[in-house]
Formats: structure tokens, sequence, C-alpha cells
């Protein structure tokens, strides 16, 4: 049974899938009040846990403390209610890039009792469009500097009816800032229950119709009291920085819930591009990351020159498979583990992880407490170690899709199914293979891309790969790689075969690629993970 809501506007509650077709969730340990507002926990109650003085935000070239975090919040949240007229349950959109004014409006927009949804500044107004119909949203807040696409929306949608801005930069001089200026240092946050829907994710589906995932007050604070605190053991000294979106679950968690749940420090670039990130990591000492295996690849050669990022301890690896190659360059140069995960929007964050004590190269490692995985065949059976298979997981968190739009084909008999091919082994360890759609069958052969990718990533004149399957009259399908060369490395014919032997020297041979194209940059989405789907389909 659910608690009873906090909002009086029910559409979050009443657009959940059917009961019956929720995944199994596995709360043991996870034990939160009826009444629950996340926001309250990640700024408030630090500040009366002892935190007030403690750095929360660092952005734009100044540091705030987690009371001077909480006194904005608690303005923007009177400006919300008492001048925007948002009602507990409203659906409030926020479009920004990464700064610190982002986070504060997503924490007050969640003390206001709001559902948010966090978009990313890349969007155009067709897309916003999409988001605004689907969780019929009412109101958003928008950094000034990316207002034109927000109000091409809003004229087009007769459900946005209020869009203001806030001032991105550190002068918070928009009209947002202003009603906020005055407001009051206190405010009574609205009492919702732990099972209120607080944040709508949308997926970064490649089909160009993104599905909504609905996740509770309780869901926001489950991954940072799981794998935060289990897998990352987050301590207040620690000043975490990361490229991914805070529009992304993977970097609301990431680069918010999980400093400010402990203590600890959140640096936030609007531009994280691997050199900025050098240059943070280094003013600010940062111990904890969140990015991409490319870029660390490109950290790694800044290592080469100088760069000094000998402040982390914790660097991890998500949104694309790490390549073994990376992770054994990473250790060698830093004496650390990379730590690779899966998660999933659907799924908040990530359930499976190695461990500080526990990693190994090419390994995704174990399922993080709270969570189960197995790996099941087609008809849903469970299969023995070493076979592929879909990789099915539950957990504290799962999959609720607003409306329930497709909702049994992600979660089938409590279990969700994230649309990966995984194998587990006899010791327990999952073992990333390919998504389910990036498996390769060429004469009949299974080739995962991911395997050829790390094989090629280990010859010393690639810098960046991405491995396809395109059709062939002989073959069916065959091996395509798309590849980024160092900058020593020129294209020829000779490097080509050159790659291709290499390739069959590493893997079993029938998976090298029999075609090489050379390109300058991979297709990519704003955290950093590549789209092979514009590779299969350049239209």
């Amino acid at each position: 049974m659910l608690t009873p809501s906090a909002h009086t506007d029910t559409f979050a509650r009443d657009n959940l899938p059917p009961r019956a077709i929720w995944p199994d969730l596995l709360l043991d340990g996870f034990d939160y009040p009826d009444q629950l507002n996340a926001a309250v926990e990640l700024t408030d109650a630090m500040v009366a846990k002892g935190f007030g003085d403690h750095t929360a935000l660092i952005g734009n070239g100044r540091r705030r403390t987690y009371k001077e975090l909480t006194d904005w919040t608690n303005r923007l949240a009177h400006a919300l209610v008492e001048d925007l007229g948002v009602k507990p349950g409203n659906r409030v959109l926020i479009r920004s890039a990464n700064n610190p004014a982002m986070v504060a409006c997503w924490l007050a927009a969640t003390k206001a009792g709001a559902v948010v949804v966090n978009t990313m500044p890349m969007l155009r107004a067709g897309e916003l469009a999409k988001y605004v119909e689907k969780a019929e949203i009412s109101h958003a807040l928008c950094d000034t500097r990316l207002m034109d696409e927000m109000i091409a929306c809003a004229k087009s949608s007769d459900l946005l009816k209020t869009v203001v801005g806030f001032d991105g930069t550190s002068n918070h001089d928009a009209e947002l800032d202003r009603l906020a200026l005055e407001k009051p240092v206190q405010f009574d946050a609205v009492p919702t229950a732990q099972d209120d829907v607080a944040l709508i994710g949308f997926t970064s589906g490649s089909t160009g119709n993104p599905k909504a995932t609905m996740h509770f007050h309780r869901d926001l604070l489950i991954i940072a009291d799981g794998y935060a605190k289990e897998v990352l053991q987050v301590q207040a000294s620690d000043v975490f920085i990361g490229s991914p979106p805070l529009a992304f679950t993977f970097g609301l968690g990431g680069l918010a819930i999980f400093p400010l749940r402990n203590g600890a420090a959140a640096t936030l670039l609007e531009n994280a591009s691997p050199p900025n990130m050098v240059e943070i990591i280094e003013k600010y000492k940062a111990t904890v990351c969140f990015t991409a295996p490319t870029a660390y690849r490109a950290m790694m050669r800044a290592m080469d020159e100088g760069a000094d990022l000998s402040s982390l301890r914790a660097a991890v690896s998500a949104g694309e498979t790490l390549p073994g190659p990376v992770y054994d360059e990473w250790q060698a140069k830093t004496g650390k583990p990379m730590l690779d995960g899966i998660g999933a929007t659907e799924m908040l964050h990530i359930f499976i992880s190695n461990r500080f004590e526990d990693h190994r190269p090419a390994c995704t490692g174990k399922p993080v407490t709270g969570y189960e995985a197995k790996v099941i065949g087609p008809d849903g059976t469970e299969l023995p170690p070493g076979e592929v298979g879909r990789l099915a997981v539950r957990g504290p968190t799962g999959c609720r899709y607003l409306h329930g739009e497709r909702q049994d084909e992600y979660v089938q008999d409590g279990w969700n199914i994230s649309g990966d091919a995984f194998f587990m082994d006899a010791e327990g360890y999952f073992h990333f293979a390919a998504r389910n759609d990036d498996m390769i069958v060429s004469s009949g052969y299974n080739i995962a891309g991911p395997e050829v990718e790390a094989a090629l990533l280990a010859h010393e004149d690639v810098a960046e790969c991405a491995v396809i399957g395109v059709p062939d009259e002989e073959r069916g399908t065959i091996v395509e790689a798309h590849v980024v060369l160092g900058a020593s490395a020129t294209p020829s014919d000779a490097l080509t075969k050159a790659l291709q032997d290499h390739v069959k020297a590493t893997i079993a041979p029938y998976k090298y690629p029999r075609s090489v194209v050379f390109t300058k940059a991979l297709p990519k989405t704003e955290s950093g993970k590549i789209q092979r789907f514009k590779l299969r389909d350049p239209a």
C-alpha cells in the first residue's frame, strides 16, 4: 500500500503503472519515515547535523556552504509557491547546464512538493515539447542564457503556463533570483510521502521517443545510502567532480545527491571537457570522479604531460562499458582501481559495481547491497555461469514508467530487464557482453562489439573507437570499426591491416573488423555515451 500523498495535483500518482506490474522492491535495510522530503534531508537536515559551515557546492568561481545552500533554496521555494503558484504535485521542468543554480532550483522545487523534470541544455523546442506533453508540465525554470528554445516550446504548448528565468552564473540577476531576494530563509517544506514521486527522469533512448521513469523521495536517498555509502565509502572530506549532466539520474546522483547526503562538496562544470576537469581536480583536490572511459583516456594523456590527479581516490566509470586496457592503464598510472559499474535511468543509479577491495578488469562486479541480479535466457529461465543472456535485476529501486508505457517490456516476473547482455562467472561476478542490440551475428558467430573495441583500444594508434554490425551479402553481417586515431597516426590501408591483425592476435580471429572506417570524432550524448545507432543509420 502507498503512503497517503501530500500532492494536491495527483497526476504523478494517478499515472503510476498498475501495482501488479511493478518490479519486486527489496526495501529491507532502507527504512525511512512515512513523511520524507528528500530536499530537506540534503540541506536543512545537514545544517542541523552540524555541516552548516562545510562547503556544499563549488561552481562559477565560488564556494557555497550548506547553510548558504539551505537559505538559498528556502528563498527560492517561497518564490515558487507564493509568486509562481507551484502546487504540490505540479511538474516543474528545469533547463540548465551543470551549475549551482540548477541544483538550487531542483532542491527548491522538491521542497515545494513539485515533481521535477531536469533537462539538458542541448534539447530543442520540439524535444522539450515531448517532455511537456508527456508529463503535463505546468512550470519551467530556465537559465536565462537558454531561454530561446524554452520560450519557443511554451508558445506551442497549452500545458506550459509559466516560464521564469534564473541566472545560472554567479550574478543572480534574473526574474526568479529577484523574486527570491526578499524572501525568508525559513521554509516549511511540503511533508511529502516517502513514496510520493519526486523526480521524472526521461531516458536517453535512441528511438527519439524517450520514456519517462518515476522516482520517489525515498529512492533519491536509497542510492546515496546504498551505492554511495557501500561502494564509494563517501566521507564529508570528499570533493566530487564529473561530466554527466544533472539532467541524467547518473549525474544527479553522482554530482548532487551523493555529496549532499554525506556533507561533502560537489564541483559543477558547465563544460566538463577533460582539460577542464583536469584543471578543477588540480585546483580543488577532487577525490571522486564520475565520467566515461573516453574522458579517462584523455585525462591519462594529460597525466603523461604532467597533470597531477593524485587527489582522486575514486574513479567511477559508467555510461559506457569500461575496456580492459583503460582499466589496466589507470591502475598502472595511479595504483588505484577504476570502479566499473552499471546503472539505468529506470533503476535511478548504479546497481552492480566493482569495489575498491574487489575489482577485476573487463568485469562489472557484483550487485550493490540490496540488489539481486541474474542472467536469463529468452524464456526467462536463469542461465548457468558462463552463458550470455539478458541481465535481470531487482532491489530497493525499480522501473515505473509514466502511464505504464511499455512497462511489461522492462519488468517481467518482478525483475527489471535492463536491455544488456551479460554473463555471470562461477564466482558470481558479472561481465558485460553488449547491449542486446549491440550483439553482432556474423556467419552464425555471436560477436560482442565491446570486446572488439577493447582489443582495438589496446593498439597504440587508437584513441577512440566504436564497433557496429553492418549488412553483408555473404555473411549476413560483418563487424565494422569506426576509429579515431591518436595525434601521431595517419589513416592508410597499411594501418587498417595492422589494426585487423592486432585484433586477430588479441581475441578470436573471426571477431576482427572486416571494415575499418577512420573518423575524426564519434557521435556522443552529453554524458559521453557513444551513440552507435547514429553510426548504423547516419540519417
